[in-house]
């Protein structure tokens, strides 16, 4: 299934998701470390050892016979010349079987390239996927969504694409330019060298006009990010840009960034559209400059014309690969780069592998907080001696400024964080000691920004309980008051969720989130500020179906509507990552201290 909507979880949310950027089109960087990648990447093949083996036969033999044609064509054209004796049948018979074997062999080459490359990225693609999913939150907190997203596409195609181009390319061109250039200098050495000149100019330009061309295609690649960007923004902010009359503004900006992209462009463009005619061009007076001194020698009687003419079949021979290695040089360089980002996740440390007991709550879940202090990477505290007893079955919420460490708190219990000293005990022992998806298993959370899938109602409502009959689903959805809302859909269950849930309300999303935690019958309950993005009746309905999820049920709540915590059995307020107060909302308000400044800001004029 595919994510369809993310949600920050910078310290104030959870669990696991954040919001990437804008798409950026980012500079391809060369490798920092080539050889040590390079080794790695050789691994990759080295499973394919069967296949690889066949496709560089394949190779070797084409090959040959592209260089192995051009002499019975020679062959063929002196017999008719009367310059050698022989059967002309068979020496075009050989040259046409030659020319078939040599073409039949690239249709072969490029079958087996596709299908190591294929392999190869499969089992990298499945490799990476599989490292992102047990990575700790930390990483995905710290990295962008969208680096991370172009290492799983971008990064794995560029090794795909070298993978099945480039690499029998290099193989072909090496043996293509060693076989040509040794029988170019059988044949003659003079006209060997006069064809090596004007093939080091192709190189000699080729080098020069593609400075240029990286250039400006680093900038059009800058500027199209700009203007991705600027799509994005407006789009997922179209109603932002219109509420505050901001359309023109955002015109001129996309506009001004396009002219940027079409100018950059254009100079791409150009350079790259002189660079085909003028190799052409290079190449045709080394053809001119070879057919006239061959000419020559064969009026002097020094060569004959069929060997000219595979001599100029040799020139063509020889250039092509060239030009095809300057090519892949660049191909093979973003490879590596590529493959090299891919391996740097792949090294990431696995999440720790802690506790391997399994959490068996059958009634009671009193969850306790000991003396907790944490940090984030920056080493700046966010939890500080936090100690908290939540009784079974009772509900407490957090509340305080953004940034006073409620969700901090969150993330420890659900273990995506570990503390840096202290304990959480669930029953008296210390959750350290559980593995962490038996943990998980007894903890269900509903969030802020729900977060669906792109499947049916009912597989993201089976979401943390698969086996889940529907029977049991029917009874989440009635307990969570969503029963008529889904009545009115028009395939119930059966309604796919559309990309970013477009399709439905918040506060359907909502009602369906708690729905989702019914289903999995958790013993323990997390609400992070379950109803601060919908309307007051939707709230309504929202607060009635909260209720009923937490009844019998440990339930922390985290909150900014102090109305909805009115009736919670202990409120904590926080400040700096430190419990500042506690007590009921009689006794918070009665204290005048920071619940009650809270309260009084929420609701100034009303009557307490």
């Amino acid at each position: 299934m595919k994510p369809m909507s993310n949600t920050n979880i910078a310290e104030k949310n959870i669990p696991g998701m954040r919001r990437g950027g804008a798409g950026r089109f980012a500079e391809v960087e060369k490798a920092e470390n080539i050889w040590p990648t390079l080794k790695r990447i050789w691994q990759y093949f080295a499973k394919e050892k069967m296949l690889l083996l066949v496709m560089l036969i394949i190779v070797i033999i084409g090959t040959f016979f592209g260089i192995y044609a051009p002499t019975r064509q020679s062959l063929a054209i002196d017999i008719l010349s009367g310059e050698q004796s022989g059967k002309l049948t068979h020496a075009i018979w050989w040259m046409l079987v030659a020319y078939a074997l040599y073409s039949i062999s690239q249709l072969i080459q490029g079958l087996l390239s596709a299908t190591l490359s294929q392999r190869i990225v499969k089992r990298l693609r499945e490799q990476l996927f599989g490292k992102i999913m047990d990575v700790p939150i930390r990483y995905l907190d710290s990295n962008s969504h969208g680096d991370v997203m172009s290492r799983m596409t971008n990064d794995i195609e560029n090794i795909s694409t070298t993978v099945s181009q480039s690499i029998v390319s290099l193989f072909s061109g090496v043996l293509t330019i060693i076989g040509t250039a040794g029988i170019m200098l059988w044949y003659s050495w003079q006209l060997a060298l006069l064809s090596f000149a004007s093939i080091l100019l192709t190189v000699f330009a080729t080098k020069i006009l593609s400075g240029f061309v990286r250039k400006y295609s680093r900038q059009r690649q800058l500027f199209l990010g700009e203007l991705n960007g600027t799509v994005e923004e407006m789009v997922t902010g179209y109603r932002t840009v219109v509420a505050y009359n901001h359309q023109q503004a955002t015109t001129s900006e996309f506009e001004a960034t396009s002219d940027k992209l079409t100018k950059a462009g254009i100079k791409t463009d150009i350079f790259s559209g002189v660079m085909g005619p003028l190799m052409n061009a290079i190449s045709n007076l080394g053809f001119v400059v070879v057919a006239v001194f061959g000419g020559y020698f064969a009026i002097k009687g020094y060569l004959s014309v069929g060997v000219i003419s595979a001599f100029i079949v040799y020139t063509k021979q020889f250039t092509r690969p060239v030009n095809e290695i300057a090519q892949v040089y660049g191909q093979l360089q973003t490879a590596i780069a590529g493959a090299e980002r891919v391996f740097m996740v792949l090294d990431e440390e696995d999440e720790e592998v802690s506790g391997g007991q399994e959490l068996n709550i059958h009634d009671d879940a009193t969850v306790m907080f000991e003396a907790l202090n944490f940090s984030y990477d920056d080493g700046q505290p966010v939890i500080k001696d936090f100690t908290l007893e939540v009784p079974s079955g009772q509900k407490i919420a957090l509340v305080g400024a953004t940034g006073s460490g409620k969700s901090t708190i969150v993330n420890l219990l659900m273990r995506f964080y570990e503390a840096d000293s202290g304990k959480i005990l669930i029953n008296g022992q210390d959750i350290s000691a559980y593995s962490r998806a038996s943990l998980r298993q007894k903890i269900a959370i509903v969030l802020q920004e729900a977060v669906f899938f792109s499947d049916t109602i009912e597989n993201n409502l089976k979401y943390g309980n698969p086996k889940a009959t529907r029977e049991e689903v029917e009874r989440a959805v009635e307990m969570s008051r969503a029963t008529e809302m889904l009545a009115r859909l028009p395939k119930g269950y059966e309604t796919m969720l559309t990309s970013s849930g477009a399709n439905i309300s918040q506060g359907q999303r909502q009602l369906l989130s708690i729905a989702r935690a019914f289903v999995t019958d958790p013993k323990i309950l997390i609400l992070d500020e379950a109803t601060s993005n919908v309307d007051t009746r939707t709230e309504e309905a929202i607060q009635t179906a909260m209720q009923e999820v937490m009844k019998n049920r440990t339930s922390i709540v985290i909150a900014h509507r102090l109305s909805t915590i009115r009736d919670a059995d202990k409120i904590i307020v926080m400040d700096h990552g430190k419990i500042v107060e506690s007590g009921n909302h009689e006794e918070l308000l009665t204290q005048k201290g920071k619940y009650f400044d809270l309260y009084m800001t929420q609701y100034a004029g009303f009557e307490i």
